[in-house]
């Protein structure tokens, strides 16, 4: 088994998450000057094996204008599709030269209102649509805790950087998984929130239907929870009800279904399997009922999003110069992106119907919630896969069935706009994390973030650092 590679030290950072980091600058112990400093320094060490970072800014650090944030002086990175003022966005493709961006998109000035220390922006496969952060050419972003597979994707370059120990947090953004499994790929915790929780960064209020959500990869429930609750705090949208600032289980008795066939009617593999059966087995302990229950959608809502993945590809393609400008060259985008514009291009027909039933699945999932509080399923149905797998190298039908085998579960969050958490539950044969999925109804995040807690108490994380 390759070498775990992570910057865990004995130094400001040490091994807290952002609430405790955040708790130590306000008490004096440290200063933000000193975290970023030591991310910084952890950062130089193990990118040379990550190869996470899309965009430095190390000297100097972006730090916050007010002290006000509750992670005032947290060190952190943005994904690299998102605009920051004085910093290129690439949408993880070599294909047009990246324009340097003038100002924060609205999404960005959202998540810097925590009053963290921005030192970059992380790494992310050919705008986002592939769940592992590999390319065409140049090195992929690896898995800290065995660098021979895959990290995930699209917000892989964050993931890898938090499952390493350079920052407590990253941000990243979801709009098929692209949170939830570099999540589960690196252990950590990822909740992509409810559609229009949060304020929408310019690309993703183009959509047709608005898949993405933004969010943050953390390696501790009560990160996600205190990041929740600081984003409301700078802009709500009055037609939710507040999250608020969750910090621990509650005592309600859930009505859980549990969910293991997938979207597109395969079944997880045996390990994948095994994890959610030991969640369900905590909830059981705590109290909640949990009973089987079967896939709410037809097979043909997995092959409606799989057109709509392929339209954006096309989209992306047609659409280049105007986007990216004169520079673009649809020529050097990867196979993945052009493999996906032609399956479109040969079905597009098909796109209004698709998209129509895609805008209808909400009901289909909103009377899933009249029976149930809270659907528990795998994140991925199989295990963390080793690089070349889902290479976009790979010829693209080939490559296309993969993805949509193995994200069979975590794209309906994002076409009925419903959240889902992702969370550790242990190690698999390989020694490489397995997450589960917890889903609720339009809203309830806070439902989410209390089972999460409940399930880091039973089942403590677990650390790259831990022996192998």
């Amino acid at each position: 088994m390759a070498d775990r590679v992570h910057a865990f030290t004995d130094d400001a950072l040490a091994d807290h998450d952002a609430v405790g980091l955040a708790a130590a600058i306000r008490s004096g112990e440290v200063s933000p000057e000193e975290l970023a400093r030591a991310a910084i320094v952890r950062a130089e060490r193990v990118e040379p094996a990550l190869h996470a970072i899309q965009h430095e800014c190390f000297d100097p650090p972006r730090y916050a204008r007010k002290r006000s944030g509750v992670w005032y002086g947290v060190p952190t990175l943005m994904k690299d599709n998102a605009d920051v003022a004085g910093m290129p966005t690439c949408h993880g493709s070599v294909a047009f030269r990246p324009r340097i961006a003038a100002r924060d998109d609205a999404y960005t000035r959202q998540f810097l209102s925590t009053g963290v220390t921005l030192i970059g922006k992380t790494r992310m496969p050919e705008f986002g649509l592939s769940p592992t952060t590999e390319f065409q050419t140049g090195e992929p972003t690896v898995n800290p805790w065995n660098p021979d597979y895959s990290v995930g994707g699209s917000s892989g370059g964050g993931a890898a950087l938090v499952a390493a120990g350079v920052v407590p947090v990253a941000h990243g953004n979801d709009g098929g998984g692209s949170l939830r499994i570099p999540a589960a790929c690196a252990g950590l915790v990822a909740l992509k929130p409810s559609r229009a929780r949060h304020l929408d960064n310019a690309q993703a209020r183009q959509l047709p239907i608005r898949l993405v959500s933004e969010g943050v990869l953390t390696r501790t429930v009560r990160d996600t929870a205190a990041y929740t609750a600081a984003a409301e705090r700078y802009w709500r949208n009055p037609r939710l009800a507040p999250v608020g600032l969750v910090e621990g289980p509650n005592d309600r008795r859930l009505r859980t279904g549990l969910l293991l066939g997938s979207g597109t009617g395969d079944e997880p593999d045996a390990e994948s399997r095994m994890a959610v059966e030991r969640a369900a087995k905590s909830l059981e302990q705590a109290g909640h009922r949990v009973e089987a229950m079967g896939v709410p959608f037809a097979r043909r809502y997995a092959d409606d999003f799989l057109l709509y993945w392929a339209l954006l590809a096309h989209m992306a393609l047609l659409t280049g110069k105007i986007t990216h400008g004169r520079s673009f060259d649809r020529a050097a985008l990867d196979d993945l992106t052009k493999g996906l514009a032609r399956y479109h291009r040969e079905r597009f027909v098909g796109s209004p119907a698709a998209l129509y039933r895609l805008r209808r699945a909400k009901r289909i999932y909103d009377r899933v919630f009249t029976r149930y509080d809270i659907v528990l399923s795998p994140v991925t149905t199989h295990t963390v896969p080793p690089l070349g797998y889902l290479s976009p190298t790979v010829p693209a039908d080939e490559l296309i069935d993969r993805l949509r085998r193995y994200a069979g579960y975590t794209p309906m969050n994002n076409v009925t706009g419903s959240p889902a958490i992702s969370v550790p539950m242990g190690l698999g044969a390989n020694g490489l994390p397995i997450g589960v999925m917890c889903s609720a109804a339009y809203g309830d995040e806070r439902t989410l973030l209390e089972i999460g807690y409940l399930l880091e108490a039973d089942n403590p994380f677990p650390r790259i650092t831990a022996s192998k």
